[in-house]
């Protein structure tokens, strides 16, 4: 009898919430080495560019907000047994966004300009990479879904900033990032937009040329107005992509 309730205290709540605490202190570690690595990053970054140290804070406090925001939501959604080769690949993006954010605010040159290309390139060639070792990995999860896609959004607000930071496009193009944002905070009085959307090519494809776009309007050799143009295009194609799974979710509210 004794042996038994000690293996039922060794496998009972206790155990699993040993094991939670492991997780989370794994998740923190991994991400505090991200936040390091960014931190040399943006040193390097500003003395490539011959920048001031706002850029080095700025990628400390980007990069602690979203180390803690990341934190926060595998606490509440992870539940694989470890973070997860994927998701590292999905943190190595996000540190990618953080110095792309650190570039807001910096005198506009080609200089920069090139930077945000040759960070943005990096960030999109990872894109599929971390899909593709979730699954040869059997590490596929709700939260890995969630956090790719919420990379990819916060990638498109911020190139759109730096668009229209380097004088690449109008305020307009800030809407290609802000309509991820527009759409779940309308979820909230209209609740029928926060249904499930069906996986998607066309959702997946629309996002990939935005991302594209934005990165070649940003690019030195071209300049206005065939950026602006550029810009645009990627716009309109999100702006219909979204159209096109608003009506979805409303033809099912309806139904």
């Amino acid at each position: 009898m004794r042996g038994s309730s000690a293996t039922a205290a060794r496998t009972g709540p206790n155990s699993t919430s040993l094991d939670r605490q492991r997780l989370l202190l794994g998740v923190g570690g991994t991400i505090l080495l991200a936040v390091a690595a960014t931190m040399v990053a943006a040193a390097l970054l500003a003395r490539a560019l011959g920048a001031d140290a706002q850029v080095v804070w700025r990628a400390l406090v980007a990069a602690l907000v979203g180390g803690a925001i990341v934190l926060a939501l595998a606490a509440k959604h992870l539940r694989a047994a470890s973070f997860g080769a994927a998701n590292g690949v999905t943190l190595a993006r996000g540190a990618l966004v953080t110095l792309l954010v650190a570039l807001l605010g910096a005198a506009p040159s080609a200089a920069v300009g090139w930077a945000v290309v040759a960070l943005a390139l990096v960030g999109l060639a990872l894109d599929g990479v971390d899909g593709r070792l979730a699954r040869s990995r059997g590490e596929v999860s709700a939260f890995g879904a969630r956090f790719d896609m919420e990379t990819d959004a916060l990638l498109i607000l911020v190139l759109a900033l730096l668009a229209w930071q380097l004088g690449k496009a109008g305020p307009w193009i800030v809407l290609a990032g802000a309509l991820r944002y527009l759409f779940v905070a309308a979820s909230v009085p209209l609740q029928w937009l926060a249904r499930d959307l069906p996986p998607s090519r066309r959702r997946q494809a629309v996002c990939v040329v935005q991302i594209v776009t934005l990165i070649a309007c940003v690019a030195p050799p071209i300049a206005p107005p065939v950026s602006a143009g550029i810009a645009l295009l990627g716009l309109l194609l999100l702006v219909a992509s979204f159209g096109a799974d608003v009506g979805w979710l409303a033809r099912r509210a309806r139904g």
